[in-house]
């Protein structure tokens, strides 16, 4: 078959595979992940130019003396302030938000709508919204929550807690409550049943929700901007928003490679534990099949 036919008969009928999809997908990804590729490259640049390839060299990494990650004190400061407050975030926002998706899968009673709906509203809100509303709240409310890492930490834990509960949610409600009720049938007390049944079967939403979070904190510029109070409380993202616009150098790049970095292996790790989870689960549940079928 020549060519053009070959083409005629793809345009006759370009979804009878998904050709096209592909195409769409493959587009996306380029148009996506090319722009990222090329500031890690430029990040690996042996001059200071960021807009000319100049080599390869680690030197802004660690080996410039003044200028490098590893070596500006300015840098290195942001990095460990988005690192602390991704930290704190996650060991504030992850229990709080899952025992609200349990009071929210439990509760049926009057206003129970509109609690979930309340729940959900960081996810609708523009942050810009949420940050200026946070940074008035400190300032005039509550003025005895400084503005800093205080601050930037109870904003971030009020912005991630709705990704928890929509996490930890929908494990809940495939779950069911059926295996809280046999333990309680079995004799367990509620607050056992909790223990002892639920919250093993939530460890994979809940380290999820523990990944996502991080992830989330770490890259966040608006709730960390709005409620840093000087320099050093500027995260990767303030920092590079502030001097991009100046003569920055490849630095930036490396910084910024560094944060993309860690976030991706956040989740990575989430879907890599979540999957080995499930397949020890299914390889227990067809070894429990296995014994009662050999007993019958």
């Amino acid at each position: 078959m020549t060519l053009a036919r070959r083409f005629r008969a793809w345009a006759a009928n370009p979804w009878g595979k998904p050709r096209f999809l592909l195409l769409i997908t493959l587009a996306y990804m380029v148009w996506a992940i090319v722009p990222i590729l090329v500031a890690i490259r430029f990040s690996f640049n042996e001059g200071r130019s960021r807009s000319t390839a100049q080599g390869w060299s680690t030197r802004w990494y660690w080996d410039d003396p003044d200028l490098s990650v590893w070596n500006d004190p300015s840098l290195r400061e942001a990095v460990y302030q988005s690192l602390e407050l991704a930290s704190l975030a996650m060991l504030g926002a992850v229990p709080l938000g899952v025992l609200l998706a349990l009071a929210l899968t439990r509760w049926r009673g009057r206003g129970s709508g509109p609690a979930r709906f309340v729940s959900l509203s960081p996810l609708v809100t523009p942050e810009i919204v949420m940050g200026t509303a946070l940074f008035l709240t400190f300032v005039h409310l509550f003025s005895f929550v400084e503005l800093g890492t205080p601050a930037q930490v109870i904003g971030h834990v009020t912005f991630s807690i709705s990704f928890v509960v929509v996490i930890v949610r929908s494990r809940l409600l495939s779950i069911g409550p059926e295996y809280e009720e046999a333990a309680m049938d079995l004799g367990a007390s509620p607050r056992q049943a909790l223990r002892m049944v639920l919250l093993p079967l939530l460890a994979p939403a809940i380290f999820a929700s523990f990944m996502i979070v991080f992830a989330i904190s770490i890259d966040d510029f608006v709730i960390s901007a709005f409620l840093s109070s000087d320099a050093t409380t500027e995260t990767v993202p303030i920092k590079i928003y502030s001097n991009a616009r100046g003569a920055p150098t490849p630095a930036l790049n490396a910084v910024a490679s560094v944060m993309l970095v860690v976030s991706l292996l956040a989740i990575a790790l989430a879907v890599v534990v979540v999957r080995l989870v499930q397949r020890a689960r299914g390889e227990r549940g067809r070894a429990v099949d296995d014994f009662a079928r050999l007993n019958v």
